[in-house]
């Protein structure tokens, strides 16, 4: 997975001119070497500015962050800190920024050796708001060396989010499918987080997926495909289509990627797509979202961006499911109740046609799109990866504008259920809990679309950092029972 950046976070110390200086030379010194002993030791730079006292040495340390390469910064109160230079150091230092401080060591030596660094994150705070200034501050910012190296790691996968949106392009085709308005959100805000869009038509796309017809690299593509599918390849007869249509998307990814350094793409796969290609997209999506490059699905542009910001924090594949169906009442008493603690309102089933990568299926099989072939020939709609997603803990979110153009979002914890659904599509039986109640008092309450973008674990902690670093200032959640939503009746 490529299509994302490397954090190098500068760790710079500081020091107000009144405290002992070696305070925060020693502190510095002790968290680095406790972050080295922990994590990634790559991942971190000791800026050699002995300590920023003053905007000089501000501008100094600036100037080396920059020549090392380092895209993340690190503000490291040794002691109460200069709040005029350190905040400063923020609002030069181009890259995510993040503050933590020093904890007292001992009893024995608060006389001399107290730095008052628990006093210094107040002014701190305080002047970068004066100044309009974002930057990380972690829940409780003041602790030992290896404390804040915690705090250091914590903030690598938010900064890598910020990052990587600062960077990044989506590329859509086509506008969204007739009946899917709940897909079409203003692009204003895409603008707003540093994010570029490139809208094209589907026209756009199959002049240049006919331009791939022959394509020398189309076998290997094929074989490669073939080896992933095992026994699960049921239609092998529109693999090579799938093949030219995926190397088409990465030609143009490659071709119009521009100045960006990463790409999402939100595609079209309907009405007219399956009539005129021959086939459906769902397969190659699937691969493309494997390798870091989510591609969603209905041209959901918000969902695209959703899953890159997914993919970036989680460093791992993500997918973008509907929110889709109720579980069986008879389902649910027989494979859920007394197994799970989880009632009846707490589950859902998480659905799309076949999107969803082969690393998080149970089991899969190339199929046909079920919905599709309603109306139309079976063999207009092969190219869907279907199967249950395999059981564990998830991250249902979403990033989305409103009618408006005002940016919110939302995060929910829970598991897929070993549970077989017994159904088509990449699916699986989701618990989160008190769903219900999160459904109707934020997702249909705030308007969200029946899209949410999934991630393969519990990352609600960094989401939530990522987004208001961002500038969202909406973030709901499932509030736990007892916690009323504004719009809850307290008498229901």
């Amino acid at each position: 997975m490529n299509n994302m950046p490397k954090v190098k976070l500068g760790i710079v110390a500081v020091s107000r001119d009144c405290f002992p200086e070696s305070l925060s030379v020693n502190r510095r010194k002790a968290l680095v070497e406790a972050y080295k002993a922990k994590y990634d030791a790559s991942e971190i730079y000791e800026c050699p500015i002995c300590i920023v006292e003053s905007e000089i040495h501000m501008l100094q340390a600036v100037e080396d962050l920059k020549k090392e390469g380092c895209n993340a910064l690190c503000v490291y109160l040794g002691n109460f800190g200069p709040e005029i230079a350190e905040t400063l150091l923020v609002k030069h230092f181009d890259g995510p920024a993040m503050l933590c401080a020093a904890a007292e060591e001992s009893q024995n030596d608060l006389m001399d050796g107290r730095g008052d660094a628990y006093c210094g994150v107040l002014n701190a705070s305080y002047n970068l708001k004066l100044r309009n200034l974002k930057a990380y501050i972690p829940e409780y910012p003041v602790g030992t060396a290896e404390e804040c190296a915690d705090m250091i790691h914590e903030f690598i996968p938010i900064a890598k989010a910020v990052i990587a949106v600062r960077n990044l392009k989506i590329i859509s085709f086509g506008p969204r499918p007739l009946n899917f308005l709940a897909c079409n959100a203003p692009i204003k805000q895409l603008y707003n987080l540093g994010v570029e869009i490139e809208e094209n038509s589907e026209l756009d796309l199959f002049e240049a997926y006919n331009n791939h017809e022959g394509d020398e690299r189309i076998p290997a593509v094929v074989a490669d495909m073939e080896a992933e599918l095992g026994e699960g390849n049921k239609r092998p007869e529109v693999l090579a289509k799938l093949a030219q249509y995926e190397l088409t998307l990465l030609d143009w990814v490659e071709a119009h990627k521009g100045s960006r350094k990463y790409v999402a793409i939100a595609g079209k796969c309907w009405p007219a797509f399956q009539t005129q290609f021959k086939f459906v997209p769902c397969y190659v999506n699937s691969r493309l979202t494997s390798r870091g490059i989510p591609v969603s699905c209905e041209v959901d542009i918000y969902g695209a961006l959703s899953e890159f910001i997914g993919t970036v924090v989680s460093n791992d594949v993500v997918t973008l499911l509907d929110i889709n169906n109720s579980v069986p009442a008879d389902m649910y008493k027989e494979s859920i109740e007394g197994k799970y603690p989880y009632t009846h309102k707490d589950t859902f089933m998480g659905f799309h046609c076949g999107n969803t990568s082969s690393k998080k299926l149970a089991f899969c099989e190339m199929r046909y799109q079920k919905i599709m072939a309603r109306s139309l020939p079976i063999e207009c709609t092969n190219g869907t990866l279907e199967g249950d997603i395999a059981p564990g803990d998830i991250t249902f979110f979403r990033l989305q504008s409103t009618a408006d153009a005002q940016i919110r979002a939302y995060i929910a914890q829970g598991e897929v259920l070993n549970v077989r659904t017994k159904s088509f599509g990449a699916i699986g039986v989701f618990a989160i809990p008190e769903m219900g109640r999160f459904y109707r008092h934020v997702l249909i309450e705030r308007n969200y679309p029946h899209h949410g973008a999934v991630a393969f674990g519990h990352y609600g902690k960094a989401l939530f950092e990522v987004f208001k670093y961002l500038g969202v200032e909406e973030v709901c959640y499932n509030q736990p029972k007892g916690v009323l939503y504004k719009s809850e009746n307290p008498f229901a």
